[in-house]
């Protein structure tokens, strides 16, 4: 996949997300978070008794990749912490058996579309296609139909909410954007997400769509760090 991304700030995709009333709810376990409907005031609503429990929600794009997904899914488990991968249809049909080892370890598998469009930009066969298609091979290894759907770009609009709901689905942006697909260096992507997590957040990070070494020697500095600050970590499902 291409490192292209759109101009669209990380502050104005979760404006969308508030005005457009998209969903993100999530499924942790009874002792996690309190369910939240809306991603916006999930965001927003951040201040925690000082011994009240945090949580962040840490998410992938644009994988599977074969160099580096499992390199991240190794991390991961060291740390024993579960993300949501939103994975690129294309790239699960080239590599299936990454999309199954990433649900075999218990993380969240969900839909980035089939070849990475701007869906503000795509007719309603399309926009199907790029959803439906996706859904058959990511089921094909995991068993289930994602109900989450992570624009490519976070490029939404009004279309594309109604759009994701007549097909099921509940759009999912974020609210914490290190860049790291940009490559600012792994230190950079580190000091990026300390500094501006919260209780509740949802930091976007990269296994595919390009060199992703800088990701993978950046986050276990940060699963360190955040553990260190009490964070827990809960994979988004949007039931």
């Amino acid at each position: 996949m291409r490192d292209l991304r759109l101009p669209i700030s990380t502050a104005l995709a979760v404006g969308l997300t508030a005005m457009l009333g998209l969903a993100v709810s999530t499924e942790p376990p009874a002792t996690g978070p309190p369910p939240t409907a809306n991603a916006a005031a999930q965001v927003s609503t951040t201040t925690q008794a000082a011994s009240g429990p945090k949580w962040v929600y840490l998410t992938f794009d644009d994988g599977p990749s074969a160099r580096y997904t499992a390199q991240i899914l190794k991390i991961l488990q060291a740390y024993e912490v579960r993300a949501t991968f939103f994975e690129v249809g294309q790239n699960v049909k080239r590599y299936p058996a990454l999309t199954r080892r990433v649900d075999q370890l218990g993380h969240s598998v969900q839909n980035h579309s089939w070849s990475h469009p701007n869906l503000t930009k795509v007719n309603w066969p399309t926009f199907k296609y790029q959803v439906r298609t996706t859904d058959r091979y990511l089921r094909a290894q995991t068993g289930y139909t994602p109900r989450c759907l992570r624009p490519p770009y976070g490029a939404t609009n009004r279309a594309v909410a109604q759009r994701a709901a007549m097909l099921g689905k509940r759009l999912t942006l974020w609210s914490v954007d290190p860049a790291d697909w940009s490559r600012p260096g792994s230190s950079v992507i580190v000091r990026r997400v300390l500094a501006k997590v919260r209780s509740g957040s949802v930091i976007l990070l990269h296994d595919g769509g390009g060199n992703r070494s800088q990701t993978v020697a950046a986050l276990p500095k940060i699963l360190k760090a955040l553990k260190a600050r009490g964070y827990l970590f809960y994979p988004l499902w949007c039931h």
